[in-house]
């Protein structure tokens, strides 16, 4: 046998395994994205819940602290995250077009517009059904990595590269295919940062599951922001104005 005969199927037998890998792989990831959205409640009740507000407290430094917080969500990307002590509020809000806070806790009681990089955890905020559900119609590329240990459970790894660069590591449970775990890579103010969220206690709400334990961090640090939701409101009404810079007028959105 002419020896190009012999590289050529040895070639193809190198390269037919890897082609079902692939295969496989893509399978798994829409039977992964398929679960995910049946756990959430289904397709149906996801594109139904057009608001949500989640009030409870919100524990720093180690406990020490309690905040009053506040998240309202409305479709299809605005969010607005309140934390109060001690009559004090800090706001961080997004538009779907633009970021602004106020940030009275650091002696800043004026309004001001949020730069590009450190919107980018408002605008991940937005997302009412989480970075997996339609992540086509979002410019995003998902790939399944195989399990990887949480905390004792083996989970489901995904990778998910938004269309901005920045990139999320999803992880589900096994047994109930919700997210248990987030790990969101990016480049802020010219540094490079991981941040951890922590998602369980899913209740539900307007026919949804949605996570009421979130604790949130830099990847590694001891010390992680702690929420504790006691209620979740589906579907109520909301003023788009809340979302807006102060005295800035607003005009409808499209709907998608």
């Amino acid at each position: 046998m002419h020896l190009r005969l012999i590289i050529y199927f040895v070639s193809a037998a190198l390269t037919v395994p890897a082609g079902f890998a692939q295969n496989e792989n893509q399978a798994t990831l829409d039977q992964l994205v398929s679960k995910n959205i049946e756990a959430k409640g289904g397709a149906d009740a996801l594109n139904a819940l057009q608001t949500l507000r989640l009030s409870g407290k919100m524990l720093v430094r180690q406990g020490q602290i309690e905040l009053a917080c506040l998240q309202t969500k409305k479709r299809p990307d605005e969010v607005r995250d309140e934390a109060s002590l001690q009559g004090m509020t800090q706001i961080e809000a997004y538009d779907g077009k633009e970021g602004w806070r106020v940030s009275p806790f650091f002696g800043r009681k004026d309004p001001e517009r949020m730069s590009g990089d450190d919107v980018k955890a408002l605008i991940e905020d937005s997302e009412i059904d989480g970075p997996l559900v339609d992540w086509q119609k979002k410019g995003s590329t998902v790939e399944y990595l195989g399990t990887e240990d949480v905390d004792g459970t083996p989970a489901h790894k995904l990778k998910v590269v938004r269309k901005n660069g920045d990139v999320s590591f999803v992880y589900l449970d096994p047994d109930h295919f919700l997210e248990i775990r987030v790990v969101t890579g990016r480049m802020r103010h010219g540094a490079y940062e991981e941040v951890e969220t922590d998602l369980g206690d899913y209740e539900k709400a307007g026919g949804v599951f949605v996570p009421t334990s979130i604790e949130s961090g830099r990847k590694g640090a001891p010390d992680k922001q702690r929420i504790i939701i006691d209620k979740v409101e589906a579907n109520v009404p909301v003023d788009d104005a809340i979302f807006h810079f102060p005295g800035q007028i607003s005009l409808p959105q499209p709907q998608r």
